[in-house]
């Protein structure tokens, strides 16, 4: 399978989890204190994501040639998921590691430059959709966030600015694929935030969707 045809899968796999994840928001927006899910279960809790970081639209890398500063260069991944460098247009970036990339751009310079050697340098982070935590609801700042190694809930909090006077933490909901199987879970906000309960903290995984409801009392 084609890198390009890959992320065209993936693609349609996260947007139809996002019309998923919208259409349970507005069932949400209705309730107060409880959902119907379950909570996460302990094998849930604490996974250890093993995962190489793969370059996407918006990312900003550093391009260094070895011996050949003038051939160094720095750039983003254009919204197609392309990069351009000194010597080569159009050089697919988005959805390969910056290891990938240098080897890549290794292979290209070839034509030009004796045994070139390239490193990638990954400076500003977007990432692919399978790789960020969508956050969506009543946070103050509600975004797509790129997931990191060991990511936590409470992580994950601080970095859209906790939740709006507004917001029924304790209703909301986590939306994960767990085995190629979309799975909701209820989740503890208010006491984790608003109470400091660290019990109900969990780790995160690429592709997660948090789900924070509106209270209405």
């Amino acid at each position: 399978m084609t890198v390009h045809s890959a992320q065209i899968g993936i693609g349609i796999r996260v947007r139809g989890v996002l019309f998923a994840a919208l259409a349970l928001l507005l069932s949400l927006a209705v309730g107060c204190g409880s959902t119907p899910y379950p909570h996460v279960p302990e094998s849930q809790r604490n996974v250890d994501v093993d995962y190489d970081y793969v370059l996407g639209p918006g990312d900003t890398v550093s391009i260094f040639v070895w011996g050949n500063e003038e051939l160094s260069s720095s750039g983003t991944v254009r919204p197609d998921g392309k990069l351009t460098t000194r010597l080569v247009e159009d050089l697919q970036a988005s959805g390969k590691t910056s290891t990938q990339l240098a080897r890549d751009i290794e292979s290209a310079y070839s034509e030009y430059v004796r045994q070139p050697v390239v490193s990638v340098i990954v400076s500003g982070f977007s990432g692919v959709p399978d790789q960020t935590v969508r956050v969506l609801g009543e946070a103050t700042n509600p975004k797509r966030v790129p997931y990191k190694k060991h990511m936590t809930l409470l992580d994950l909090m601080i970095a859209v600015g906790g939740l709006t006077p507004y917001a029924d933490g304790n209703g909301s909901v986590l939306v994960r694929m767990v085995e190629g199987k979309q799975m909701t879970y209820a989740l503890r906000l208010d006491d984790l935030v608003r109470d400091g309960d660290i019990t109900a903290d969990l780790a995160l995984m690429p592709g997660d969707i948090l789900i924070i409801a509106e209270s209405w009392f």
